[in-house]
């Protein structure tokens, strides 16, 4: 399994949250349980020396006292945790033979102390009273005193038991948590599956596995989207292969040819210009055709036009028809144009597309008919109309004309004339302006055109 996988590092997260939970609430139940064993010790001494209290001071003979130290013999017999301590000014008074280390904590305050003796490995919880003169009695100091051991052991064990839990308890966080993420996982899997399945040229195929969670549900739905998407760029692309082939092979057939031709026996000097010269229209046409697949490619790189100029675009349009000047004399046609707007744009570019606009639409217009360019301010935008009149085009053709090489006539009738990228290029100008295009056909009048933003 990589270190990437989705499940392991899902069970890594499990892990660390388990690992957090059983840390806080681990130690906060330490703490209280701690805080509750401290307590015990002194609980217990306190309950043992309420019980000797008044035998203790109730009498103060030496018969009794005799008394007293066979009892306390007894208890400590009973239970070996317990010790007990008397000093007094008066050796006959004394119980448990107080050494130095003991007459020194007795003489200090009164209340709970610790006392740490070089044969024991844990502290002795000592509770250190004050007992007034009674009859022959002198005024004592009483040290009742329990080994902590029991409780230390009870701590400790205590500790070892939570962190045996929380190894355990994490590691089984870990297990459950990556059991539960390979299940959650599972329609990831199936879909990785089905992906893995679509590929060029099988790119009909949709993921279609349900039911899914909503957050997968939104992934397919993109994903098919994105696929459609894939499947019809692939589907141009294969189209614009063979059409650029179909355009190359063309005049490269027509230049073979006629130099096979003209090599085939001696001709004159006549006859081999108009070769060349034939051959030159051919070149002419292949260069024109790589120069604007040349500009379409970077413009499918995210080309922008960034040569700005604030222009009037019917002092363009007018400038753009002197220069079709011949084109539209031999076509016996005429241009009506109206509106204007200032605009800023690449004088270059647009002049490129209102050439080839206009060429469609001389191209398409019967002589003595008039193509009529409008130039409308919208709200955020310029259009240029360009419409000429001529045979409508069906509505299934409208979205594909901007397409590179295609052709509303399949037989690619005057394909010499036009090789099907100006349109494109078109297209292309706009959107490097920021802008679009658009086609309309109703009522005999063909209209096709550009937006530019304000």
């Amino acid at each position: 399994m990589s270190s990437n996988s989705i499940a392991l590092r899902l069970s890594g997260m499990f892990t660390l949250v388990a690992l957090l939970v059983f840390v806080l609430i681990g130690g906060a139940l330490y703490q209280q349980v701690d805080k509750g064993l401290g307590l015990l010790p002194e609980a217990e001494l306190d309950a043992r020396y309420s019980v000797l209290e008044s035998a203790l001071t109730r009498y103060g003979t030496p018969e009794h006292w005799a008394k007293i130290n066979a009892k306390l013999k007894l208890l400590s017999e009973e239970d070996k945790r317990i010790r007990f301590w008397v000093v007094s000014g008066d050796a006959h008074y004394e119980y448990g033979d107080p050494d130095a280390q003991v007459r020194e904590l007795a003489l200090g305050p009164l209340g709970m102390r610790d006392l740490n003796l070089a044969e024991h490995p844990y502290p002795l919880k000592v509770l250190v009273s004050q007992l007034p003169a009674k009859d022959q009695r002198p005024p004592l100091r009483f040290l009742i005193a329990i080994d902590t051991e029991t409780f230390y052991q009870t701590q400790h064990q205590l500790l070892m038991a939570l962190i045996s839990l929380a190894i355990v308890g994490v590691l089984l966080a870990s297990a459950l948590g990556y059991w539960v993420a390979r299940i959650g996982l599972k329609p990831l899997i199936k879909l990785s599956q089905e992906a893995q399945r679509l590929a060029p040229p099988r790119l009909t195929g949709r993921l279609q596995l349900s039911p899914l969670p909503p957050e997968l549900s939104q992934f397919v739905n993109s994903f098919n989207s994105t696929l459609e998407r894939v499947e019809q760029a692939y589907s141009r692309l294969e189209s614009f292969n063979a059409d650029v082939a179909h355009e190359l092979r063309s005049p490269l057939t027509n230049l073979i040819g006629q130099t096979q031709v003209a090599l085939t026996r001696g001709r004159s000097a006549e006859h081999y210009f108009e070769v060349l010269q034939s051959n030159l229209e051919e070149l002419e046409r292949l260069r024109s055709i790589i120069n604007d697949m040349l500009f379409l490619a970077s413009a499918d790189q995210g080309s922008k036009a960034t040569k700005l100029t604030a222009t009037s675009l019917a002092s363009e349009v007018a400038t753009t028809l002197d220069y079709l000047d011949f084109i539209l004399e031999d076509a016996q046609v005429k241009v009506e144009v109206s509106g204007d707007a200032l605009v800023s744009i690449e004088i270059a570019h647009l002049r490129r597309a209102l050439i080839n606009l206009l060429s469609n639409a001389v191209q398409h217009t019967a002589p003595g008919q008039m193509i009529q360019v409008r130039i409308e301010v919208q709200e955020h935008q310029v259009a240029i109309a360009v419409s000429n009149p001529g045979q409508g085009i069906a509505n299934e053709h409208l979205p594909r004309l901007f397409e590179r090489f295609y052709r509303v006539d399949a037989s690619r009738s005057n394909s010499g004339a036009n090789h099907g990228l100006g349109l494109a290029i078109v297209k292309a100008i706009a959107l490097m302006h920021g802008g679009d295009v658009f086609v309309r056909s109703n009522a005999g009048i063909n209209t096709f055109g550009i937006y530019l933003p304000v």
